[in-house]
């Protein structure tokens, strides 16, 4: 079954960096891009039980009128998707990728689910279209969709540009060699300068395993820079990323260390809060 690079699309200043990330992604990998757009459901508030204020022809009046409005609603919302869709097919085309559109009604996060057994990476904005342009608030698919979904998830800011420096955080854990794995089966980076982030003590057992990740990246044609430092993980790696200008973070989730209870606990969206950055989730 054929991988395919999913992207998030909505009406939120987002759309034009999720499609250049997933054109990136789509290009470097050789994957069809599909650009996926699940509108918001429309439906007019109907009150539970309007019998003690107007009279029953009166109630189903007003019950086939909202009805009506509905259907209209959601048909215009359909319209507009479409025609956003045809605009990011047009962007992404520019950038030399042939997209699939793709229209749904329903819940984002069940239709990803729906699509997952034939997707290698889904793209997605930090905010969606109902989020206020300085909102400290993740889009509320964002969260569900990072803590659900199992396939790798790129989370970009409204701004993407293609990096040439990344960023692996890496504590040693089986999580994190695989995720190291899968950077190496991946073309994804090949050519890149990845820096190999170990956040904890400087022991002889650590430097085997950055030794470890770096002669396997190497192997799979990326330019390995490996550190041990010092610190709490969020602030470290954050300093580190502005220090080196370093342009997309990494994480693999589900470790057993401090960079799992950052994945897991309430660290993980203020990680993905304040990322300077775009930020890749490998499972």
């Amino acid at each position: 079954m054929t991988a395919n690079v999913i992207a998030c699309i909505d009406g939120s200043r987002y759309a034009n960096a999720v499609a250049d990330a997933a054109t990136w992604a789509s290009l470097r990998l050789a994957a069809p891009l599909h650009l996926l757009h699940v509108p918001n459901k429309i439906s007019a508030p109907v009150p539970a039980d309007l019998s003690g204020s107007i009279g029953l022809g009166s109630q189903e009046q007003l019950l086939a009128h909202l009805s009506e409005l509905d259907a209209k609603q959601n048909k215009l919302s359909s319209e507009r998707g479409r025609l956003l869709l045809e605009a990011i097919q047009a962007h992404v085309l520019k950038g030399g990728v042939l997209a699939n559109p793709i229209q749904r009604h329903g819940d984002l996060l069940e239709t990803l689910v729906e699509f997952a057994p034939s997707t290698r990476l889904v793209v997605l904005g930090r905010h969606g279209a109902n989020s206020a342009a300085d909102s400290p608030h993740l889009g509320r698919h964002v969260e569900a969709i990072t803590r659900n979904l199992r396939c790798p998830i790129l989370l970009t800011k409204d701004y993407f540009k293609a990096p040439n420096k990344v960023l692996l955080a890496f504590d040693g854990s089986a999580s994190t060699r695989q995720a190291v794995t899968l950077l190496a089966s991946s073309r994804l980076l090949v050519g890149l300068e990845v820096h190999i982030i170990f956040v904890g003590e400087n022991s002889d057992a650590h430097q085997e395993q950055l030794k470890w990740a770096s002669a396997l990246l190497q192997q799979a044609e990326m330019t390995p820079v490996s550190r041990i430092l010092p610190g709490p993980v969020e602030e470290t790696l954050a300093e580190y990323q502005a220090e080196q200008g370093i342009e997309l973070m990494i994480m693999g989730a589900y470790g057993h260390s401090r960079i799992r209870q950052l994945l897991l606990g309430s660290t993980t969206l203020a990680m993905i809060k304040q990322a300077k950055v775009p930020l890749l989730i490998l499972r």
